[in-house]
C-alpha cells in the first residue's frame, strides 16, 4: 500500500533552502542523518495532465485558502514573490522566490478539492 509521496527540490544551496522551509514556512522536519532534513508537508493532491509532445514532466505547487492573506503573512517574514498573481481557470497563482533564486508556485485553487 502506498503511504505517501516524497518530493525533492534540487538546489545549489540546500542549507539556505532547508532553512527557508523550516524558519519561514514553518514546516516540521526530521534529520535523516548528516543534516539531510525531511520536511512534513500539508495534505496534497495529485493530478495527471496531458503532456505536449508526449514527454512528461512534474510540477510542485503549494496551495492556500486565501492567496492575498498568505502572501501578506509571507511578506511579513521577508518572502519575495517572483511572479505577479495571475488567474488561471483552476486558481489564482503566484510564485515564491527561494533563497537559491529558484521559485516555488503558490496558488489558491478554484477547483473542487478531493476529500482529506
Amino acid at each position: 500500500m502506498i503511504t505517501g509521496a516524497h518530493t525533492i527540490i534540487y538546489t545549489a544551496e540546500p542549507e539556505r533552502v532547508r532553512a527557508f522551509f523550516a524558519d519561514v514556512l514553518g514546516f516540521p522536519s526530521v534529520d535523516a542523518g548528516h543534516g539531510w532534513l525531511i520536511f512534513a508537508l500539508p495534505p496534497g493532491e495529485l493530478a495527471a495532465h496531458p503532456a505536449q509532445g508526449g514527454a512528461g514532466r512534474q510540477e510542485l505547487y503549494l496551495m492556500c485558502d486565501d492567496l492575498q492573506e498568505t502572501m501578506q503573512e509571507l511578506r511579513a517574514k521577508g518572502v519575495e514573490f517572483s511572479r505577479p498573481i495571475h488567474e488561471e481557470r483552476w486558481g489564482h497563482v503566484t510564485a515564491i522566490r527561494l533563497p537559491d533564486a529558484g521559485e516555488l508556485a503558490l496558488y489558491e485553487p478554484k477547483h473542487p478539492l478531493p476529500p482529506r
